[in-house]
């Protein structure tokens, strides 16, 4: 469950229960009201809080900023094939100009040439360059992407999602995150 929260609405770090985040991108946040909702339900331990609480008649609560889950989620070893992976994995930029605008997908080889929709067949391209390579093979454009396509590991996902840091970290959280970066001297 991730939820897409601004920084006035208080999200929530999840952490797996080896305290580590369950995705780096996107990273995996949950809203206030859901955190507090499984801290009621027993299924994640407060790690973090914010300075600010929220109240009812009865109870007064800090607002959770990084929760832990009791339950170890094992992590997928073969991420899904999705539009938004293709993009990650060719770091949301053009295979065959390096642009990172108006992105959309091309099959290398096209469908109508027997080309399947496939890790290996499908590249992120902008779409000036979609365009211009239109039904063509990349012989017959003389449009060739930078890398082969390829079938990325859970691992290249996530090390690709470091480079792209959400716009919003709470200093909670810094103690959670990139433990495998390299350090400065």
């Amino acid at each position: 469950m991730n939820a897409h929260v601004s920084q006035g609405s208080w999200p929530v770090l999840v952490l797996n229960a080896d305290f580590r985040p369950l995705s780096y991108y996107p990273l995996s946040l949950w809203s206030w009201q859901d955190a507090i909702k499984a801290v009621f339900l027993d299924r994640v331990n407060i790690v973090a809080h914010y300075d600010q609480a929220v109240r009812s008649p009865t109870l007064e609560m800090q607002l959770p900023s990084v929760v832990s889950l009791k339950s170890f989620v094992k992590p997928t070893t073969h991420p899904a094939f999705t539009r938004f992976n293709v993009f990650l994995r060719d770091r949301f930029a053009c295979q065959y100009c390096g642009s990172p605008e108006d992105l959309t997908f091309d099959h290398i080889i096209p469908r109508s040439k027997g080309g399947q929709t496939t890790w290996e067949n499908v590249v992120a391209a902008c779409s000036p360059c979609n365009l211009r390579k239109g039904n063509l093979t990349p012989a017959q454009a003389k449009m060739f992407p930078r890398q082969s396509a390829f079938a990325p590991t859970v691992h290249q996902l996530h090390r690709n999602g470091r480079l792209f840091p959400p716009n919003y970290l709470h200093d909670s959280w810094l103690d959670y995150l990139y433990w495998d970066t390299e350090l400065d001297p």
